[in-house]
């Protein structure tokens, strides 16, 4: 492993999780894949954490944002535990992001719970890329 250059920007880590049951990781490949396309540290946690498994990983590795693939229909349930976990952690200001199958009329309950945004079915990688670099700013 190599040192950094002086001077060199060190790229945002975001961690990518599939919270709970769902065995479908598809679509969480496809984002972790364009985001380190488009410069980002991409640590991907697998099939099937708990929302404490994904805390710790977020916290162990120090990431700036975690995003959440979710299928299931437990994302009322799973993804507010995960913004809860790292807020007990003292890990709040890791930004929290999803996408998957969210009914639209879920997501307002969502970001109220924490979750920063979310990305429903049809939203491409560009979006997710844009927002980041939005929300994290220059490495």
């Amino acid at each position: 492993m190599s040192a950094a250059r002086p001077g060199a920007l060190i790229p945002h880590r975001i961690l990518v999780a599939k919270p709970g049951l769902d065995g479908h990781d598809r679509g969480a490949k496809v984002v972790a894949r364009a985001l380190r396309d488009a410069g980002f540290e991409v640590i991907y946690t697998g099939l099937r954490k708990t929302p404490e498994q994904i805390v710790a990983a977020a916290v162990q590795e120090d990431v700036r944002a975690v995003g959440l693939s979710i299928l299931s229909g437990a994302h009322n349930t799973l993804l507010p535990e995960v913004v809860e976990g790292l807020q007990a952690a003292e890990a709040d200001d890791v930004l929290v992001f999803a996408g998957g199958i969210v009914p639209e009329r879920d997501i307002e309950g969502l970001r109220a719970a924490g979750v920063d945004e979310v990305f429903p079915p049809g939203s491409s990688t560009a979006e997710i890329i844009e927002y980041l670099n939005r929300r994290l700013g220059p490495p």
